[in-house]
């Protein structure tokens, strides 16, 4: 997703010194877009105001922001690090500290939208950090966005994101749920849809991923497990502020057997490919 994000910012105009772990990535993007590469984080944030990253894992953002040749090793003083990687909360209150540390500001930034928001500029984007802070960098996020909210302090995007997840996981489990009832009852379950989706039924999920789960398509999207990931912060972070999540967790288990059927890299709504493995 950090490929047309930083692919927006370079067509609005800003100067771009990019970074990807993967040298061949880098190659591609400089072929698409304008700016300048780097071969290490350390070296294309030695003079940058901004910093964005975009990654994995908790793991794959100590690496990259964290590390000897890291990009807080050779920040600016007064200089910001926006980090739209989905992490913990207790990553993102780290890494606050850790730019304090070296006189920069740090923003969490996880978004919403997919591949398909962040290719069309239409990422919904949740913050935590200072609102001065914020205010420095709501207007270059605006550049491939359509909401950028603050949320609180430090981890508070993060803790966000999870509500975001959390609703998502229920919904995609519902919406499956009733596609594969609509199937065995002999019903066109196409026809189906465009008839509750303009009721109360109606959702992003319904609109988006209705026609490719009936296809039996799911390499696109929103990776299964990522979503797992994303989950597995909720679920932790639920033990920690006495939150029940007894659908979020079902659902998680559900999308370990869709691993288990070969389905890491399908979209998360391949949910119903699980259903569908089930005997009647």
């Amino acid at each position: 997703m950090g490929y047309p994000m930083a692919g927006w910012l370079s067509k609005q105009g800003h100067n771009l010194v990019v970074y990807n772990r993967t040298a061949a990535v880098t190659e591609r993007w400089l072929k698409d877009y304008k700016g300048t590469a780097a071969d290490s984080p350390s070296q294309a944030v030695a003079d940058a105001e901004i910093v964005f990253s975009c990654l994995g894992n908790d793991r794959d953002v100590r690496e990259v922001l964290l590390a000897e040749r890291g990009a807080l090793s050779n920040m600016q003083p007064g200089a910001i690090v926006v980090d739209h990687t989905t992490t913990s909360a207790d990553l993102a209150a780290e890494l606050a500290a850790e730019a304090a540390a070296v006189n920069c500001g740090f923003i969490d930034a996880p978004v919403s939208g997919g591949q398909q928001g962040a290719e069309n500029g239409q990422l919904t984007v949740m913050c935590g950090g200072s609102a001065d802070i914020f205010q420095q960098v709501a207007p270059v996020i605006d550049g491939y966005a359509k909401s950028v909210q603050l949320m609180g302090g430090a981890g508070s995007g993060q803790l966000c994101k999870m509500v975001n997840q959390i609703c998502i996981a229920g919904l995609v489990q519902g919406l499956a749920e009733g596609l594969n009832f609509a199937k065995r009852a002999g019903l066109d379950a196409q026809q189906v849809v465009e008839v509750i989706s303009k009721g109360a039924a109606q959702s992003w999920q319904m609109e988006n991923r209705y026609k490719t789960m009936l296809a039996d398509n799911y390499d696109h999207g929103f990776a299964v497990q990522w979503m797992r990931k994303d989950l597995g912060f909720a679920l932790q972070e639920a033990e920690k502020n006495g939150s029940s999540l007894p659908v979020t967790d079902l659902v998680d288990q559900f999308y370990q057997q869709v691993q288990e059927m070969g389905g890491d890299r399908w979209d998360t709504s391949s949910l119903l490919a699980r259903l569908e493995s089930l005997d009647n």
